[in-house]
């Protein structure tokens, strides 16, 4: 969320710490790139995060129109109990009405203190976990049915956000209250956890110890990195199976998705630039996509300022300034035209397989919709260079990262070569 920069040396060096190798040839990882049962099509399942209850004139519909149907947002603790024992859910209430009219789904983070109860934003004694549940509780009931997905708290395991030291056991013993409320109340209600920052095994799988899975209907995670989105293949595999082997220790008969909850790359980052923004914010979620992720968060929706030499600045699909009576209140970056392609040429296209064309650092992804097949294809080495694309027929499409048309391409002997670089290119044929 907010001050991410602050969190950022340390998140990576977190990762590189706890993940496997990203090294690693990714073929070689088992369970990673492969379709999962019941994948959700490619329109059900991008986000992105936000930082306001009001919309502007014009912004939610330009959301929509980038092909997002998930927005996560702070459900904030202190704005909501006001009182003691009195609550007031109407700032979240504009909210949805704005998102309601273009069918967007909520992600609400339960989180942080309030001072009725607690000193700062932590949760750590049993009279303020109390009343955290009693507050998640009654969020729940007043949003009851409308499909939000409640995930527990946003990056409890640093001390930014769970303050002084980060304390795996405090916070499990939050989510176990909360997730124990959720459950005799409000069965019907989806509760997440534990939102760490970073991929963190450590952190993740002592809340399982914990018993945490039985109350969680998804594992969220946060997969910061400041190297190739596809690195996060190694550790969805691994952590995917964490939740098995505990699934099963525990006896539960429900499959638990890995949710990707939160995750950016600032334009001002070193060895980064909007246009490289771009063509990560595609490769990311085409990562989640193609490794059984469900819903993958993009973070930011809007650059939060526009000071040049500050990263939390610039992780915004659009600019900062509001553009009112504009056709598109925000201008977007590349990073906006980028989502935008993806929904557009993959809209109601579910991943397949990743063809075994070319070498490990090369991805061709073919997706699917009622027969129709499309490919989206780049690579991670440094130097461009072609592949051959077989079981194409007739002439393809060829489309650029933020929608430019590189022309077309006539199979030759039922394939066609085509160019690799990091930046994706997708394949269309005529349906």
């Amino acid at each position: 969320m907010k001050m991410k920069l602050r969190l950022v040396l340390a998140v990576t060096a977190l990762v590189l710490t706890l993940t496997t190798s990203a090294d690693h040839k990714s073929r070689e990882c088992s369970g990673c790139w492969e379709p999962v049962p019941a994948a959700p099509t490619v329109d059900q399942a991008l986000g992105v995060n936000i930082h306001f209850t009001d919309a502007q004139p014009g912004e939610m519909k330009m959301i929509a129109e980038a092909g997002f149907r998930w927005i996560r947002m702070d459900f904030k603790w202190d704005l909501t109990e006001p009182e003691r024992g009195r609550y007031d859910f109407s700032p979240y209430d504009r909210l949805l009405t704005s998102m309601d009219q273009y069918q967007l789904k909520p992600l609400f983070i339960l989180d942080y203190g309030n001072p009725h109860y607690t000193e700062g934003m932590s949760v750590r004694t049993e009279e303020a976990r109390q009343a955290f549940a009693r507050w998640a509780v009654a969020a729940a009931k007043h949003f009851s049915g409308r499909g939000i997905l409640w995930e527990m708290f946003n990056e409890p395991n640093v001390k930014l956000f769970w303050p002084p030291e980060p304390d795996v056991d405090e916070y499990a013993a939050l989510a176990l209250v909360v997730g124990r409320a959720f459950r005799a109340q409000v069965p019907n209600e989806r509760f997440i956890g534990p939102a760490t920052s970073g991929v963190e095994f450590n952190f993740i799988e002592s809340c399982f110890q914990a018993n945490l899975l039985q109350y969680w209907q998804a594992v969220s995670v946060h997969p910061y990195r400041q190297r190739n989105p596809e690195s996060a293949a190694n550790e969805y595999a691994y952590l995917r199976r964490l939740i098995s082997d505990y699934a099963a220790r525990q006896k539960l008969t429900n499959a638990v998705p890995i949710i990707s909850g939160e995750w950016g790359y600032s334009a001002v980052w070193r060895k980064m630039s909007e246009e490289k923004q771009a063509t990560f914010v595609a490769r990311m979620m085409l990562t989640n996509l193609a490794n059984g992720i469900p819903v993958s968060i993009w973070y930011d929706w809007r650059d939060d300022g526009t000071d040049k030499t500050e990263p939390e600045h610039h992780f915004g699909l659009v600019r900062h300034e509001y553009r009112s009576g504009a056709a598109q209140v925000f201008e977007p970056k590349p990073a906006y035209l980028a989502v935008k392609t993806l929904t557009d040429q993959l809209r109601g296209f579910q991943f397949v397989e990743r063809l075994g064309i070319g070498a490990d650092y090369d991805y061709v992804l073919a997706f699917e919709r009622n027969g129709q097949r499309r490919i989206v294809a780049w690579t991670t080495a440094t130097n461009r260079h072609g592949v051959r694309i077989t079981g194409l027929n007739g002439e393809v499409a060829i489309i650029g990262v933020t929608g430019d048309s590189l022309g077309r391409r006539a199979p030759a002997q039922n394939a066609i070569e085509i160019e690799l670089s990091g930046s994706p290119v997708y394949l269309t044929q005529p349906n």
